[in-house]
């Protein structure tokens, strides 16, 4: 049976995109991004709750995002979980859950996609809305 790891955030990014190369000399670029929902308490009172993620992209992907996004900008993040557990210099074990990214839209600048081979500028008649 096939399953399904599949996650979606639009948020604003937290931190400046930190760009690295893997030994081999591939570009990965991490940052975190918050997203925040606001409700209504039994109280009456109104709340906003945030929530933080941690962000991996890879090759080209990491290249764009590493030059087009800085922290504060608007983002839509469209990925996998992975949960990666190393031991810390404590000697602790530690894991960590991050969005493997594998497309990046930038919300601050209009018709901006990377991460998806076929875009293109997005016309406002071809919103389906």
């Amino acid at each position: 049976m096939a399953g399904l790891n599949k996650v979606m955030i639009i948020g604003n990014l937290g931190t400046d995109p930190e760009m690295r190369f893997t030994p081999n000399g591939n570009p990965v670029t991490s940052f975190r991004m918050a997203t925040s929902r606001n409700y209504t308490a039994p109280d009456g009172e109104r709340k906003q709750e945030t929530e933080w993620f941690d962000v991996v992209t890879w090759n080209r992907l990491a290249e764009t995002c590493n030059q087009f996004l800085t922290k504060g900008k608007r983002a839509y993040v469209e990925g996998r979980l992975r949960t990666r557990t190393w031991e810390g210099q404590d000697g602790q074990k530690r894991s960590r859950i991050e969005i493997i990214a594998n497309r990046v839209l930038f919300l601050d600048r209009q018709g901006a996609a990377v991460g998806d081979e076929n875009h293109h500028d997005v016309e406002p008649e071809e919103i389906p809305f």
